[in-house]
């Protein structure tokens, strides 16, 4: 049950469109079902003879009856309380008694308080009601609803196990402000998919992502399009920012602004400088492994990998600080990810990292945690530009979103452990489109390795079976049964081929990272494989004719391998290929 509380200031508006066939004729039977003093209270919807006008008024009457400088602009308290999807349907006798809970819980109307505030609640759905009051006590006095959202999500949900409802995660106060339903109004009448507030919430944090200063933010907001506005002291310093988008303006034709504060609590210009000034992210030059026909995309996705599967580390750690930083900076990577992404993945990712957006804060603060690995790659993405999402980009795509499940997966974990519900919900569904985007990139450099393991003669494939009982005897059988066992197979192949030993390899790649989250098996290491072994991405169709000698120098590391990687073992010389004896 999700109740949104907001304010405004026209009474008769607000009544219109409650009781009127709603934007898209969805509004069915609009009535009271509850009210301050129900005989009071016409009803437009039920009752032939009442009007919205008298309705208005009797609402307004304890806010007119006060001088005019002691009228509140905004004096229309307004708060849709909704029911989840799949919730069975309140009757109008149970809504009334949630309505009356809610203003009880709220302030607007408290038990027993006859000096309260006017109040209804409407219905014209099965699945919610409209609350709406005015702001003024029959004294006079304002009500006292401080924190009147929080106090009505704690009401809504001992409500909804009472009435045995879907019970929702509470809110910490950390979640950024939602769209008013003043804006998602606005957004639908302009033929917006989202509201202003939103987008620039996903430009900023765009913008963010892997800046090395406050000079490259705001840049990159100009760059992204934004009017944006600083607030400079007499001294020259900025002491915070707002931003617009083109176009959105209001009544007297002037910019909606919104400063950073009010896209998210992150967003501030404080808090933005507390994330530049806790370390430059790294520069660091991108490995051609190689083959300088390896294209910047992938040499970045390919570096962000080890940045990536430290983030998850540290995320099974004690260390909250530290973790807490880690979650920022996997926010920044996701998003540098999402920007980049060719079409046929760029929808998930947008959802994945707007999700994981709200796993990013907490009340655990990270001042003096290092996580500048993590920012630098998603820098060096940035920087790098777009992908194709085919060849090598295809497959370094697939292998850091092999990667990015398991850092989401980590971070859901490490937030349930702590009690943080919503932060480990949105954790959970960024895993889910993460999962997606990554069936999707990994399809055709999956085939093609699957495609070459099978092709391999039985001798050999019998051999790495054996390698693997030695690396994982418990999982072994099970993983031979996966789709990607062949895969796996020929990754092997392809680094005994390169100079490896692949009992030695397999092994360091089973102890690197857990795997017990991972949804395939296979699949992380296949990637694990071919990033720690230096492979391409990638490999050729079989029968396709290739470069043997690009083909040998696209496999051998041109520089050693990052430092949070194992040691790779080289055999001296590469053991005959056929049956262990």
């Amino acid at each position: 049950m999700v109740p949104d509380i907001s304010t405004g200031s026209r009474t008769y508006g607000l009544l219109n469109y409650l009781y009127g066939p709603g934007r898209r004729e969805e509004h069915a039977d609009p009535h009271l079902v509850a009210a301050w003093m129900p005989e009071l209270a016409p009803d437009p919807g039920r009752d032939p003879s009442a009007t919205l006008k008298q309705l208005t008024e009797r609402l307004d009457l304890p806010v007119l009856a006060l001088p005019k400088d002691r009228r509140p602009a905004r004096h229309v308290w307004h708060c849709p309380v909704r029911t989840a999807p799949g919730d069975r349907h309140l009757t109008d006798a149970e809504w009334a008694e949630v309505a009356r809970r809610i203003v009880h819980a709220t302030g607007i109307a408290e038990y027993g308080d006859d000096k309260a505030c006017r109040w209804i609640a409407v219905r014209h759905a099965d699945d919610h009601i409209h609350l709406v009051a005015t702001l003024k006590r029959e004294d006079g006095r304002s009500p006292r609803r401080h924190e009147d959202g929080i106090r009505a999500q704690a009401e809504c949900r001992k409500i909804e196990k009472e009435f045995g409802l879907q019970i929702l995660n509470g809110g910490d106060r950390t979640a950024a402000q939602r769209p008013t339903s003043a804006e998602r109004s606005k957004a639908e009448r302009t033929g917006r998919t989202e509201t202003p507030r939103e987008t620039l919430r996903e430009s900023v944090r765009h913008a963010l992502a892997g800046a090395a200063s406050e000079e490259e933010f705001f840049h990159r907001l100009a760059e992204a399009g934004l009017r944006v506005e600083q607030r400079i002291a007499p001294s020259g310093d900025t002491l915070g920012y707002k931003v617009a988008l083109p176009g959105d303006r209001n009544r007297d034709g002037e910019p909606i602004w919104f400063s950073g504060s009010k896209l998210a609590p992150d967003l501030s210009l404080p808090r933005i400088r507390q994330r530049l000034d806790a370390g430059r992210p790294d520069e660091e030059p991108l490995t051609d492994y190689g083959d300088e026909r390896v294209p910047l995309p992938a040499r970045a996705r390919r570096q962000a990998v080890p940045a990536a599967e430290r983030a998850a580390s540290i995320l099974l750690e004690d260390d909250d600080e530290d973790s807490a930083a880690q979650l920022v900076g996997a926010g920044e990577l996701l998003d540098a990810i999402a920007q980049t992404a060719p079409a046929s993945t760029r929808k998930e990712l947008v959802e994945a990292a707007r999700d994981f957006e709200r796993a990013t804060r907490s009340h655990i603060r990270a001042e003096r945690a290092d996580n500048r690995a993590v920012r630098a790659a998603a820098r060096g993405i940035i920087r790098a530009g777009n992908t194709l999402g085919k060849g090598e980009d295809g497959g370094t795509t697939a292998m850091v979103l092999s990667t990015m499940v398991l850092v989401t997966i980590a971070a859901a974990r490490w937030h349930s452990a702590r009690g943080h519900a919503q932060q480990a919900a949105a954790a959970q569904r960024a895993a889910q489109h993460l999962r997606s985007a990554y069936r999707s990139a990994a399809t055709a450099p999956m085939n093609t390795m699957r495609e070459h393991g099978r092709r391999l003669p039985e001798p050999v494939r019998e051999r790495y079976a054996g390698t693997l009982e030695t690396a994982m005897p418990d999982q072994a059988s099970a993983i031979r049964h996966e789709p990607g066992w062949d895969a796996l197979a020929a990754t092997l192949d392809q680094a005994e081929r390169a100079g490896h030993d692949p009992d030695a390899l397999l092994q360091q790649a089973v102890e690197w990272r857990e795997l017990e989250t991972a949804d395939s098996v296979t699949d992380v290491l296949v990637w694990r494989l071919r990033r720690i072994a230096n492979l391409p991405a990638t490999m050729a169709p079989p029968g396709a004719r290739t470069d043997t000698r690009s083909a040998q120098s696209r496999s051998r590391p041109s520089s050693p391998p990052a430092p949070e990687a194992p040691a790779v073992t080289h055999r001296a010389d590469p053991q005959p290929r056929g049956p262990r004896r």
